[in-house]
């Protein structure tokens, strides 16, 4: 299958034991279903895939480059729990103890017992923020959190667990910034990002040669159609926390559900996704970009990604010990604000509905997934590193490509 020839040209390089990752990036192109896109993968610390192409910016026909940046929603999550697990390996709190011994405010509305796991896992109870706020409020992360811990839970934390797909970034990130005095994108930068081209937070020259976000498909051939969307805005992250898993057989009540959940503007779900409300231009709003919030707001190239999950599977970012309590499932099952299943360690994705992976990762891969379809993955034992990152924007209830491309990858792995 070859990329349809008014569409650039894929480029980069693909080691030929993973001629199928690029065989399967290809196709995602020739389907129509691309716009632009990154992937890379590091077998230990070889670097075996770096592909790239299409168009970076619709409204200009920019293309996509070897050093194109693209915006990642939730895959940042990832990333701030790591900063987060690293402070608490070098004793500046303990995982399982209360958050009020190191932000007593926190303590307010019956949210005393609170843990740091629990921030970490998705059971704080904060799902969402109780009014709506704004993509310039959401610049303020002292603010915010300090709203987050003022403001009642919407279950007792710990007996439940629910996405918190937003308020995650002001919840965990605040671990960061109380006790290392630096925001997360700072704190990255210093610990393990220096020389990454990957940021929470870009400064303005990374902005403007990123990737801009569109939730339109790619056109297709005459004749062809795109599936219906659900109003609530263009740039709107999908539900099911960014999943790319192929929709199982008979799932179409599912959906429904899922569809009605996401504009209705009462849900937790919609509730969880939209607020704050990134402004003005969507995910290219520069005043998100330039904040960086740590739930929803990582910058960065595939092949720094991918680096980023090859370092902590090599024991470069956390020993292994940390990594491997981090990735012990702390929670899964129902999910209080998606409506399927999804399981959750310490910051990090489990497989899931939300994580979807082949057979041969489901008992070893961790990550994250992003709203628009992103995707970056660790597996220890495979010695495997995957991250995806394109800019159109995947359909509700999730799509083929990122699957494809880690299925091809555990296969090249035979």
């Amino acid at each position: 299958m070859t990329v349809p020839p008014d569409v650039p040209g894929v480029q980069g390089h693909c080691d030929p034991a993973f001629a199928g990752v690029r065989e399967a990036f290809e196709r995602n192109f020739a389907e129509r279903r691309e716009l632009g896109a990154a992937v890379a993968v590091y077998a230990g610390d070889r670097k075996v895939v770096d592909l790239w192409g299409g168009t970076a910016d619709r409204r200009t026909g920019r293309e996509w480059r070897a050093d194109t940046p693209c915006f990642g929603f939730s895959c940042t999550k990832a990333v701030t729990a790591a900063a987060a697990l690293l402070l608490a390996e070098r004793g500046a709190y303990e995982v399982d103890g209360p958050v009020t011994a190191w932000w007593p405010e926190f303590g307010a509305a019956g949210k005393d017992a609170t843990t740091a796991a629990h921030l970490l896992s998705h059971q704080a109870g904060l799902p969402a923020f109780a009014r709506p706020v704004s993509a310039e409020e959401a610049a303020d992360a002292p603010a915010r959190a300090a709203e987050l811990a003022a403001q009642e839970p919407e279950w007792t934390p710990g007996e439940g667990h629910g996405y918190h797909a937003l308020t995650y970034g002001w919840l965990a990130g605040e671990i960061v910034r109380r006790l290392s005095g630096r925001t997360v994108g700072a704190f990255v930068r210093d610990e393990f990002a220096r020389d990454r081209d990957l940021w929470i937070g870009a400064p303005d020259d990374v902005i403007e040669r990123a990737a801009k976000m569109t939730a339109g498909r790619a056109p297709r051939p005459a004749g062809g159609t795109d599936a219906p969307r659900p109003a609530g805005g263009t740039d709107a992250p999908r539900p099911a926390g960014g999943t790319d898993a192929p929709r199982p057989a008979g799932d179409a009540s599912l959906l429904d559900r899922l569809a009605s959940a996401y504009t209705d503007p009462d849900s937790r779900m919609n509730r969880a996704m939209n607020n704050p409300h990134p402004g003005k231009g969507g995910y290219n709003n520069p005043v998100v970009l330039r904040a960086g919030w740590p739930g929803a707001g990582m910058i960065a190239t595939a092949p720094a990604f991918a680096g980023f999950y090859r370092d902590l599977v090599a024991g470069r970012i956390l020993r292994p010990d940390t990594l491997r309590e981090a990735i012990r499932p702390r929670v899964s099952g129902p999910d209080r604000t998606m409506l399927i299943d999804s399981a959750f360690g310490l910051g990090f994705m489990r497989p899931a509905q939300t994580f979807f992976v082949p057979a041969a990762g489901r008992d070893t891969a961790f990550g994250h997934t992003g709203a628009g379809g992103s995707i970056g993955l660790g597996d220890p034992d495979a010695g495997l590193a995957v991250a995806y990152l394109p800019n159109r924007m995947g359909d509700l209830g999730g799509d083929l490509r990122a699957y494809r491309l880690v299925e091809a990858a555990y296969a090249a792995l035979g």
